[in-house]
C-alpha cells in the first residue's frame, strides 16, 4: 500500500506546500495552511493513459503500455450545429447571460447573505420546469422548508421532494414539450427538490433523474467523502466543482451554482472556482433598498459587465423593465444641486439623477462624501473646480449621491458631478430637461466617452430635450438638441443659469 502523502493548502489562495508554514509565501496571510491527505482520492482518478495515470511519485499505472489516443478533433470535424439558448422566463437574467441559458454551461451566482440568491434560483427553476426537467439540490434547507418558501413565492403547485424511496417517475420519460402552451395548474410540474450535501449521492441522483438543469444551493455545503477536509474548504470546493463540471459537459446538463461570499465581498473558496465555471454573476443590493442588481463578471457566452435589475416584493423578485424610472428623481419638482446623467452598465444605458450639497465647512479640513460614485474621482473633480473654475472648494463641505443608491463609477458621469456641485454652490436649478455626458480631465477639458449614441437615444426616449456632450463627435438626428462643449466651465455656463438682478438689487443702499 502506498504511503499517504500529506500536503498543506492555503485556505486563502489555494497555494500548495509540502510542509507547514506559519505564513503563506504566496498571499502573505498567517495561519492559513490546512493539512490535506491526498492519497484517499488520488489513486481513484480515472484516466486512459498519459497524465491521468501518473501518481505523485512519478510512477505510471500503465506499466509501460502505450497511452490510448484521445478523441481530439479538428475544427472541420466539429459539428456546426447551433446551440439554441433556453429562455429562463426572466428577461433580466437572459440579458446578463448573453441571451438565455446555454445548455451544458456552469453558472456561478454569488452575493451577500439574504440578498435573494435562493429566491431567484427557485423562481427561475419554477419557470424552466414548464419546459424542462429541473433538479433543485439544497444543502441549507430541508424539503419542507423549500416547499414553504415556494408557497410564499406564489407557486400554485409545490415542487416534488425527492427522497430515497422516490421511484414514481421514469428517468427515461421525455420532458415537457416546449411547444405546448403553459398550463397555470402545472407550475413546478417537472421541478424536483433534493435535500443533500453528499456529492456522491448528488451525482447518483443526477444520473438517475437525468435533469436538463441542476441547481446547487450552495457549493460550500457540498462535500466529497473521500476528502478529509471539512465542507467549504479549499480542497472540497475545488474537487466538488471539478466533478460537477465534468458531469455538466459530458451529459449536457446546465448547472446553476450558488456561492457564498467573504466579508470583502468576493466569492468564498479558491479563485479556481471562478476559473472553472463558464459564467460568474454577482447579486448586489442595498439592504435598505428594494432593488437588486445582477451583474456579470465573467461570461464565456456573452458580454461582461451587463446588469439585470430586479425588485424585491412580497411575492419574491420582480423584473424592472425600465430602470431609468427607478433611479430618476421627481422631474416635476427640481431642486438646486441636481443633475441628470446617463450611465452605461455593459450595453444598458440608465438615466440617473445626481444630487450635490455644498456648504461652508466648520472644520480645519473640509469633509467630502460620496454615495454611489467613486470617491477618488469626486476628489479629483473638486480639485479641478477649484483650480480651473475658481470655486473655493477647499473651504466647503461637499456631499454627492446618486438617486436610488445605484453605483455609477464610470468616467462618463464626471460632467454631471461637476455641474451638480456648481449648481449647489450657486443655489441654482439645472434645467430638468438637460442631460450631461462627459469625462472631466485634470486640465478642465471635457473628454469623450464610449457608447455616446446609445446614451443619447435613451435620453431622447425618456423625453429629455437637450444634451451637453464633449465636442468633436457628430451624431445622427435622434430627436434631442446636442450642445457640444470643450471645457468644463463652458458646460457650467450652459447648464447652470445666471443670476438675474431684480429691481431691488439695482436700487442704491438706503444708508448712502
Amino acid at each position: 500500500m502506498a504511503k499517504p502523502k500529506t500536503i498543506y493548502i492555503c485556505s486563502n489562495c489555494a497555494a500548495e506546500f509540502s510542509q507547514w508554514f506559519g505564513k503563506c509565501s504566496n498571499c502573505d496571510t498567517y495561519d492559513s495552511l490546512v493539512e490535506q491527505n491526498i492519497s484517499s482520492f488520488l489513486g481513484d482518478i480515472p484516466g486512459r493513459g498519459g497524465v491521468g495515470n501518473w501518481q505523485a511519485g512519478g510512477h505510471s499505472k500503465s506499466h509501460g503500455k502505450p497511452a490510448k489516443a484521445r478523441s481530439s478533433l479538428t475544427f472541420d470535424q466539429i459539428s456546426d450545429r447551433q446551440i439554441a439558448r433556453w429562455e429562463s422566463g426572466y428577461g433580466e437574467l437572459d440579458r446578463v447571460l448573453g441571451g438565455g441559458v446555454v445548455p451544458g454551461s456552469m453558472v456561478l451566482i454569488g452575493g451577500d447573505p439574504g440578498i435573494g440568491k435562493s429566491t431567484l434560483l427557485l423562481q427561475v427553476s419554477n419557470q424552466l420546469a414548464q419546459k424542462y426537467r429541473i433538479l433543485y439540490i439544497t444543502g441549507e434547507e430541508s424539503g419542507q422548508q423549500v416547499k414553504l418558501r415556494a408557497s410564499r413565492l406564489g407557486m400554485s403547485k409545490p415542487p416534488l421532494v425527492v427522497t430515497e424511496d422516490h421511484q414514481n417517475k421514469d428517468p427515461e420519460a421525455p420532458v415537457t414539450n416546449p411547444q405546448q402552451p403553459i398550463d397555470p395548474d402545472s407550475i413546478g410540474a417537472d421541478l424536483y427538490i433534493l435535500p443533500e450535501t453528499d456529492l456522491e449521492e448528488i451525482l447518483r441522483e443526477i444520473d438517475s433523474l437525468k435533469p436538463n438543469v441542476a441547481v446547487i444551493d450552495s457549493i460550500q455545503t457540498v462535500f466529497l467523502p473521500a476528502l478529509t477536509s471539512a465542507p467549504g474548504s479549499v480542497a472540497q470546493v475545488r474537487e466538488c466543482t471539478a466533478a460537477l463540471m465534468k458531469v455538466a459537459k459530458h451529459e449536457d446538463i446546465t448547472m446553476l451554482i450558488v456561492g457564498h461570499v467573504t466579508k470583502e465581498g468576493t466569492i468564498a473558496g479558491p479563485r479556481v472556482l471562478e476559473h472553472l465555471v463558464d459564467t460568474v454573476l454577482y447579486f448586489e443590493g442595498d439592504r435598505f433598498a428594494s432593488h437588486r442588481l445582477l451583474r456579470t463578471v465573467k461570461n464565456r457566452f456573452g458580454a461582461t459587465h451587463e446588469i439585470g435589475i430586479f425588485e424585491m416584493v412580497s411575492q419574491g423578485l420582480r423584473e424592472v423593465d425600465n430602470p431609468s424610472e427607478l433611479f430618476l428623481g421627481n422631474r416635476d419638482d427640481p431642486a438646486p444641486g441636481t443633475a441628470i446623467v446617463v450611465a452605461c452598465e455593459g450595453t444598458r444605458p440608465i438615466v440617473v439623477e445626481l444630487q450635490a450639497l455644498v456648504s461652508p465647512t466648520s472644520y480645519p479640513s473640509p469633509r467630502r462624501a460620496g454615495t454611489g460614485i467613486d470617491y477618488n474621482r469626486l476628489v479629483q473633480i473638486l480639485a479641478v473646480l477649484e483650480k480651473r473654475v475658481g470655486i473655493p472648494m477647499s473651504k466647503l463641505d461637499s456631499y454627492v449621491a446618486s438617486a436610488g443608491g445605484l453605483n455609477v463609477e464610470e468616467p462618463a458621469v464626471d460632467l454631471g458631478i461637476a455641474v451638480a456641485i456648481v449648481a449647489s454652490f450657486r443655489d441654482r436649478i439645472v434645467d430638468p430637461g438637460t442631460v450631461l455626458i462627459g469625462e472631466v480631465g485634470l486640465g478642465g477639458q471635457v473628454r469623450s466617452v464610449s457608447q455616446m449614441e446609445l446614451r443619447l437615444k435613451e435620453a431622447a426616449k425618456l423625453g429629455f430635450k437637450r444634451a451637453i456632450v464633449p465636442k468633436g463627435t457628430k451624431f445622427p438626428e435622434i430627436g434631442i438638441e446636442i450642445l457640444p462643449v470643450g471645457k468644463v466651465i463652458d458646460a457650467i455656463i450652459a447648464a447652470v443659469p445666471h443670476q438675474e438682478l431684480t429691481e431691488e438689487d439695482l436700487e442704491p443702499d438706503g444708508d448712502e
